[in-house]
C-alpha cells in the first residue's frame, strides 16, 4: 500500500532487476506453465507443449475448460477480496505466463493502491516478468523468482515489497499439486499463512482426482518427462484451509464459487475445488 510506512521500493518497477544470467529454457521437454498458456489460448509455448496439451486433451477433453474455469475463479476471488474484504496486498505464487486479468489487473481496478508480489521459478516466466511488472502509480507489482518448496525465501523477498503486518492475500491456483506429498504440500502453506496476519486471506484452488480421464491424463503427462503433477482427493484439498474461517459457499467446485451468471451448463462442475478464507 502507499503509505508512509510502507515497505520501500523501487520508483520504477521495470527497473527492477530480476537476474543477472539469461534463463535457459528447455524447448524439448514440456512445461506446465506454457502447456496452460496453450489451453487458456495463449501464444506463449512450444510445439512439445502444444502436443502434451493436445494429448492430454484427448484423454480429458474438459482440460481446457478447468484451465478457464481456474482463471475465471481467481478474477472473482480478487474482486471479492479487494473489494469486499479491503484487502490491498497479495502475495500470488505459481504466477504462470501473464494472460489477460491477471492478479495486479484485477485488484488494481478495485482499488488502484493494491500491491502485489508473483512468485514462479519458471524460466519463461521470468522472461515475461516485464510484462507483469506493471502498476498503477499508487500501486506496486513485482516478481520474486523462487520456489514453492522454499516458503521462507519467498516471505523474506515479499516483505520488501509487502508490510507484513498488515493482512495479504496469498493466492494459490492450480500450483500445489506440483508437491508430491500432501503432509508437506499443506506444512508448505500452513508455514506462508503462520507468518501472515490475523485478517490475512487464502485463495486456493486446485484439481481434483475424481475424474477418471484427469486421472489418466495427468498420468500420461507425468510419463512426458514434464514436472509431474498431483491430483488430490476432496478430502485432501480442503485440508489447505484447515484452522481458518471459510467465506461462503466454502470448499466447492470453482464455478460454483460466487458465479456471477446463472450456472445453467450441466459441465460447468470443472474438475477443480477452490475457496476463500479468513485468517483469525
Amino acid at each position: 500500500m502507499k503509505r508512509d510506512d510502507s515497505p520501500s521500493s523501487p520508483q520504477n518497477p521495470s527497473e527492477w532487476k530480476l537476474s543477472q544470467q539469461k534463463p535457459e529454457i528447455d524447448t524439448t521437454v514440456p512445461h506446465s506453465a506454457r502447456i496452460w498458456n496453450y489451453w487458456l489460448g495463449g501464444k506463449d509455448n512450444y510445439p512439445v507443449d502444444r502436443e502434451a496439451g493436445e494429448q492430454f486433451a484427448e484423454v480429458f477433453p474438459g482440460i481446457a475448460g478447468l484451465a478457464r474455469a481456474s482463471r475465471h475463479f481467481l478474477a472473482r476471488a480478487i474482486r471479492h477480496l479487494a473489494g469486499e474484504e479491503g484487502i490491498r496486498q497479495f502475495l500470488d505464487i505459481g504466477t504462470g505466463l501473464p494472460t489477460v486479468d491477471n492478479t495486479h489487473e484485477v485488484a488494481q481496478r478495485v482499488a488502484s493502491d493494491s500491491r502485489i508480489v508473483y512468485v514462479d521459478n519458471d524460466p519463461l516466466v521470468l522472461v515475461h516478468a516485464g510484462a507483469l511488472l506493471t502498476s498503477t502509480p499508487q500501486g506496486m507489482t513485482t516478481y520474486i523468482n523462487a520456489d514453492l518448496y522454499d516458503p521462507d525465501t519467498i516471505l523474506a523477498a515479499a516483505a520488501k515489497t509487502l508490510d507484513l503486518t498488515r493482512p495479504v492475500a496469498l493466492v494459490l491456483m492450480q500450483i500445489t499439486g506440483h508437491v508430491r506429498d500432501t503432509g508437506e504440500a499443506h506444512a508448505i502453506v500452513r508455514r506462508l499463512m503462520d507468518a501472515l496476519p490475523s485478517g490475512s486471506f487464502l485463495a486456493f484452488n486446485d484439481s481434483v482426482d475424481t475424474n477418471a480421464e484427469n486421472f489418466a491424463a495427468t498420468q500420461q503427462y507425468n510419463d512426458s518427462g514434464a514436472a509431474p503433477y498431483h491430483l488430490r482427493s476432496p478430502e485432501e484439498l480442503a485440508g489447505f484451509f484447515d484452522g481458518l474461517d471459510l467465506l461462503e459457499p466454502g470448499v466447492v467446485p470453482i464455478t460454483h464459487w460466487r458465479p456471477e451468471v446463472p450456472l445453467l451448463d450441466p459441465v460447468a462442475d470443472v474438475d477443480a475445488l477452490g475457496g476463500v478464507a479468513r485468517k483469525r
